[in-house]
């Protein structure tokens, strides 16, 4: 029997498009890693410059991938690290060649690959084929309690709403084939979040591809790590409890993956940041389905995760149980939307909502009388704020109103400017605001956004190695996972055996936020939260009462006046880590780039839930914290 390896040690240098370069640098020279993983890509990122790289006025690549690749292939051949990361984008081959460029020019003994087959772009409508009641194979549509918003299923025989972009999610087998014959630098477009780390430990530690609680695990790590600075203190709901300069000029997150599959959450210690069980089970939290997390190589069962501090910015996560991935994955779409638009106006003081209500009501029934509204898909007027009772200052008693429009030609979009200013002397009392309204008279292209299923067998993924000066590329296909298994409907109940509110004694009303964590995001049209307690309060008796009185009827009566009958709310338990957690199906409206709402990555609404006032029993309250802040 071989000898079991160490753990590999996988750092991340980006969780987004705007992760500066020098991420990737300080992973490679703070200390010890043997692989750096970058994820540049959220769903809208890979299409936003779709039609600029087809004109040719774009690389199609990302610019910080690039940067990143370029000030740290110095240490990366001195050190021989591994990199892997999918900047690669619309062009993982033109960046490849870009990188091998400099590595050649510079002497380097670097092998560069890449990996392609996420674009579908050329057969795309022969894979968006209706079924029999002339319904598109959406990535929810098996679930047949979800409504989907308006407009989401139009596009396809509209000529005005093109199709500029179709990738798939592609999982890490083509990233572990690519390491075994020797590639240093892998560059892909569209693979899954986690997959550049989960192909960096199935080659390192040469696991089966049926292993899959070891994948599973994998996949675990690699969510925690992916987001950059999340999983080191960033967006993080207990950052009150951290100084300001504890939370400044933050070091990305790494995760040191056991031949088990288990992993431990850390940071390099020359780096600033915050690694914590309440870290680490917020980033578990994020951007989530529920209990079952999907990639194209293993379904993972979350559900037993569990999470344990062994050291100071040290923290084991186990639990995760593996099972064959889908037959399908996720094919990300996105067509021309249309023209939209937005201005903001405030209102001071006194009587705002009658000001707001005067201001809408005013310009709706201007456009009516010129007969515009006909050709408005959307018209949103958004009241943000309420102002201050007593102020002290007149920022402290002003609003805004959030003007946003949406339709099919910019003429449209243009009327709604025009009438703006047609009626603005007749407007409400000590209205005020930026004169400044290009983002109204301008109208700007948005791409719409359409989750779809593909079957696996339908891709074809592949790895190109270029090879050192004066070899040839090796061109070596990756087919589908040999073993699948179809899915089962996500999990979803509300609490079983709960206790009677009135055992745990008195209550009182408080912001739920005082001893709850909570992290939220997007999963396209939708939006998932989970809660679990402060530290403090991190006790089996405040679980009972969390999991108890977290009802799915709970959660529509906390989102009030957000919450729409055509939503649909899914639940599910996390016992190891206490928390429960939720999607909420259709609150982004269409989601990513086509969605109107301020917050259209869903990242506020936790920090929203957590400022509700709950009944909370008040000897929960014996552990007072204070705010560092």
């Amino acid at each position: 029997m071989a000898p079991v390896r160490r753990p590999v040690r996988i750092a991340n240098c980006s969780g987004a498009t705007p992760d500066p370069g020098d991420l990737m640098l300080a992973q490679a020279t703070a200390g010890p890693v043997d692989v750096i993983t970058g994820d540049y890509l959220a769903e809208a990122n890979i299409a936003q410059y779709a039609e600029a790289y087809h004109r040719g006025e774009h690389p199609g690549y990302v610019s910080s991938a690039y940067e990143g690749l370029q000030l740290s292939l110095e240490a990366i051949n001195e050190k021989r690290i591994k990199i892997i990361i999918n900047g690669g984008g619309l062009n993982p081959k033109g960046l490849a060649e870009a990188i091998h460029k400099t590595a050649s020019n510079k002497g380097y003994s670097l092998k560069i690959a890449y990996v392609d087959g996420d674009n579908l772009l050329p057969v795309v409508h022969d894979i968006l084929e209706p079924d029999s009641a002339g319904q598109l194979p959406h990535f929810d549509s098996a679930n047949t309690n979800i409504e989907l918003a308006k407009d989401t299923s139009n596009f396809l025989q509209d000529p005005n709403k093109r199709i500029v972009a179709a990738n798939a999610y592609l999982g890490c087998r083509a990233i572990r084939l690519g390491l075994k014959n020797g590639a240093d630098i892998i560059i892909c477009g569209r693979v899954a979040d986690a997959s550049p780390v989960m192909g960096a430990a199935q080659w390192w530690h040469d696991w089966n591809d049926d292993e899959f609680d070891k994948l599973a695990g994998a996949l675990v790590a690699g969510h925690l790590i992916e987001c950059s600075t999340y999983g080191t203190g960033s967006n993080f709901a207990g950052f009150d409890q951290f100084t300001i300069q504890q939370l400044l000029r933050l070091g990305c997150p790494i995760a040191e993956i056991a031949e088990n599959g288990e992993a431990i959450i850390t940071k390099h210690e020359a780096l600033n940041g915050i690694v914590t069980e309440e870290v680490v089970k917020c980033q578990l939290l994020y951007e989530i389905q529920g209990n079952i997390y999907l990639n194209s190589d293993v379904k993972a069962d979350i559900k037993n995760v569990a999470v344990r501090q062994v050291g100071p910015n040290r923290v084991l996560v186990s639990g995760a149980k593996g099972y064959p991935p889908p037959p399908t994955t996720k094919l990300a779409v996105f067509y021309r939307g249309g023209w939209q638009g937005e201005h903001t106006i405030n209102a001071t003081g006194y009587a705002t909502i009658y000001k707001y209500d005067f201001q809408e009501t005013q310009l709706r029934t201007q456009l009516e009388e010129w007969g515009v509204m006909k050709d408005i898909d959307l018209l949103e007027f958004q009241r943000i704020g309420v102002p201050q009772g007593n102020p002290r200052s007149q920022l402290a008693a002003t609003t805004s109103l959030r003007i946003f429009v949406q339709a099919q030609r910019p003429e449209t979009v243009r009327q709604v400017h025009r009438a703006y200013w047609y009626v603005f002397m007749q407007h409400s009392a000590g209205l005020n605001g930026t004169l400044d309204t290009r983002l109204l008279s301008n109208p700007v292209p948005f791409l719409g956004y359409f989750p779809a299923l593909i079957a696996q067998s339908r891709v074809q993924e592949a790895i190109h190695i270029i090879g050192r000066k004066g070899e040839g590329e090796v061109h070596l296909d990756v087919g589908p996972p040999r073993t699948t298994e179809e899915l089962t409907p996500r999990e979803n109940y509300d609490p079983e055996s709960p206790c009677v509110m009135s055992s745990f004694g008195p209550t009182e009303s408080r912001p739920f936020g005082d001893i709850i964590l909570a992290r939220s995001g997007d999963k396209g049209a939708n939006v998932n939260v989970g809660f679990t307690p402060r530290k403090a309060y991190d006790t089996p008796e405040v679980w009972e009462w969390l999991r108890s009185f977290l009802t799915r009827a709970k959660l529509r009566e906390m989102m009030g006046s957000d919450w729409q009958d055509w939503f649909y709310v899914e639940r599910v338990e996390f016992p190891n880590i206490r928390a429960v957690h939720y999607v909420v199906y259709g609150a982004l409206g269409r989601g990513v780039s086509s969605s109107a709402r301020l917050d259209c990555l869903g990242k506020g609404f936790a920090e929203w839930l957590r400022s509700v006032h709950v009944p909370v029993p008040v000897k929960f309250y014996a552990t007072q914290l204070r705010s560092k802040i």
